[in-house]
């Protein structure tokens, strides 16, 4: 054929694992800013609890694909 499938495949794999490190961080920081917070805000808990669903939504998803991550 055109291409390689273990070559595509790495390729897509090191972009995803990129993708789960990028969501790491930003669940991170979500919870930092929560943290910092004196009062309450529900906002900041939501964006929290997204960012935390999107990453280990991703997470499961790199364990079903058989991702390694390095």
């Amino acid at each position: 054929m055109f291409f390689q499938k273990g070559k595509l495949k790495k390729e897509f794999d090191y972009q995803f694992v990129g993708l789960i490190k990028t969501t790491k961080e930003d669940w991170q920081q979500a919870q930092l800013i929560e943290d910092f917070l004196n009062d309450y805000d529900l906002d900041v808990v939501a964006k929290r609890k997204i960012a935390e669903s999107i990453h280990f939504y991703l997470y499961k998803e790199a364990k079903i694909r058989n991702v390694i991550l390095k």
